[in-house]
């Protein structure tokens, strides 16, 4: 309504088909602002050797752990994030081109391992966290998924991976490019005030709201 066109900050970044994919869907903004001021500054692709340039990115992922907060968790997870991206430089890309659209799995894997670093407090609990992921109990009765845990799950998935399927791909194209009806434009609207309100309701009835980046 003012006039500002604010850039697209996330694009169906868990649909992506490698690391390198996942960065240019995920906090676009962010990876601009490091290309532009310390990846071309350090010299970018430019660089007479390629472990230089291997160097650089692993220099721009370490710096932006760090510009998340100062905590050994945040510069773990850049540093994580940027072996991959050195990885599928030199070897993994040519291996993820054959798997298709199946990529999109070991792209999910990487990253939701790499979250663990980013959301603990200590290197400790992060190791405890990932073998307690990968391991199963049977015979274990101390919890069982409930009615919302199921839905939580579901919805995530169906946000997670919508535009991986085509017509996943069109319907957004519809909704967010497409030409919309005042009456569909009254419709949206609702249904973002009611998306908002329920959101709102579900925050305040948390036990806890530890704001993600107070050590930033």
């Amino acid at each position: 309504m003012m006039g500002f066109r604010f850039p697209e900050n996330f694009n169906n970044p868990y649909s992506a088909l490698s690391i390198t994919e996942f960065w240019r869907k995920w906090h676009i903004t962010l990876g601009n602002w490091m290309r532009n001021y310390l990846y071309i500054p350090l010299g970018g692709n430019r660089v007479k050797s390629k472990m230089r340039l291997l160097f650089n990115l692993w220099i721009v992922f370490i710096a932006s752990g760090l510009w998340h907060g100062a905590a050994w968790g945040f510069i773990i997870w850049g540093a994580y994030h940027g072996l991959f991206l050195i990885l599928e430089r030199l070897f993994l890309s040519k291996w993820l081109v054959k798997l298709g659209k199946a990529a999109c799995i070991y792209t999910f894997l990487i990253v939701v391992v790499g979250w663990v670093f980013f959301r603990a407090v200590e290197f400790n609990h992060s190791i405890y966290f990932l073998q307690h992921m990968f391991k199963w109990y049977p015979g274990d009765d101390n919890w069982m998924p409930d009615f919302e845990y199921l839905e939580v799950f579901a919805l995530a998935v169906l946000f997670s991976f919508f535009t991986l399927p085509a017509v996943g791909m069109k319907i957004q194209q519809k909704i967010f490019y497409g030409k919309i009806s005042m009456k569909q434009h009254y419709i949206f609207a609702f249904s973002m005030l009611l998306l908002f309100i329920i959101s709102a309701g579900r925050i305040t009835t948390l036990t806890s709201n530890v704001f993600l980046y107070f050590r930033f």
